[in-house]
């Protein structure tokens, strides 16, 4: 549905027809679409016009490049120290013996 108002305003009618689905439940879908700030909605008469609000969508990918990053570079630190040959097995660390009294 984002990709489709993607290419423009669209009536909930225009959403609705690629999909296999009722017409309550793109309604529904629409309704969660707009609680995330991801779509606004215009009533003219009795026609709901749909409109993409992009900005969340920006700021989510910007936030999950930061955190791509972050991952890629860490993951790839531990391929190479898995793939180092000369690494050593080693032993968890040991709890210390806590000392209760009795």
């Amino acid at each position: 549905m984002l990709a489709r108002l993607r290419r423009g305003d669209a009536s909930i009618s225009e959403l609705a027809a690629p999909f296999d689905v009722s017409f309550a439940a793109v309604s529904k879908h629409v309704q969660v679409l707009e609680r995330a700030g991801l779509v606004a909605r215009d009533v003219v008469g009795r026609e709901h016009r749909l409109a993409l609000v992009a900005q969340p969508l920006r700021a989510a990918a910007a936030w999950t490049e930061d955190y791509r990053a972050f991952w890629e570079a860490r993951l790839d630190a531990l391929d190479a120290f898995l793939r180092a040959p000369d690494k050593k097995p080693r032993r968890p660390a040991r709890a210390a013996k806590s000392k209760r009294r009795r």
